[in-house]
């Protein structure tokens, strides 16, 4: 029975790489350019569409830095770990994909997203991302204030994650984020979602951290008043 695979005869017109190179004119030699040709306003051509570097988060994953990846599933995607992420080091992985929150291009924003909150859900996640809190924090605040709403969204589901694993240990940073978080708490479109979220944060955080979040926003009525 036929396997489907069809293989192409190779023709005439198809020629090894070691005839194709013997067979070549040679090419010729272009003038070196000068470093003042960079400033010179006639050797730039304007029309040259320079592309912009990768971030730090999408050049990590192209090279295997992070130890998943994105499986396209019919219905919903999912995450595929090369490892237990039992087994997989907190530090530095938890910090850079919070640094993917700050993605806007795909697979990066779903497997920053994903990664990040199943890493919070491994067996003995708080010992690991309490020491972690001083880098974490500045990631998520940095995220918060990111102009793209969804990615404001992702730093703010991020947050309350953290904040269900670590509990009371976020209440020293939590002043750092909650500017953020007052600033886009008038946009109505943001505000039950915030509301929601500072309450999971009292929530997780205990009495202590009502006076907290008070202090940035006076306006918030404690879940327990």
């Amino acid at each position: 029975m036929s396997s489907g695979i069809q293989i192409k005869p190779k023709t005439g017109a198809c020629k090894s790489k070691t005839s194709s190179l013997l067979c070549s004119p040679e090419p010729a030699i272009k003038p070196q350019s000068k470093p003042s040709d960079k400033l010179n306003p006639k050797t730039i051509d304007p029309f040259t569409i320079y592309s912009r570097p990768p971030s730090a988060f999408a050049a990590m994953y192209a090279k295997g830095g992070i130890p998943c990846r994105l499986v396209h599933g019919s219905v919903k995607h999912r995450l595929q770990w090369e490892c237990l992420p039992e087994t997989v080091p907190f530090d530095p992985l938890l910090v850079t994909l919070a640094e993917g929150l700050r993605e806007t291009k795909h697979p990066y924003t779903f497997v920053s997203k994903e990664g990040f909150k199943e890493l919070l859900l491994v067996e003995g996640a708080t010992e690991k991302a309490v020491p972690l809190l001083p880098r974490l924090v500045p990631v998520l605040k940095a995220a918060l204030a990111h102009s793209d709403d969804e990615v404001f969204e992702r730093g703010l589901d991020a947050l309350v994650q953290l904040s269900a694993v670590v509990g009371p240990s976020l209440n020293d940073h939590l002043k750092h984020v909650l500017t953020n978080l007052a600033r886009r708490l008038m946009e109505k479109k943001f505000r039950e979602k915030i509301t929601a979220a500072l309450q999971k944060l009292e929530q997780y955080g205990g009495k202590a951290t009502v006076a907290i979040i008070k202090s940035k926003i006076p306006t918030y009525c404690s879940v327990s008043s």
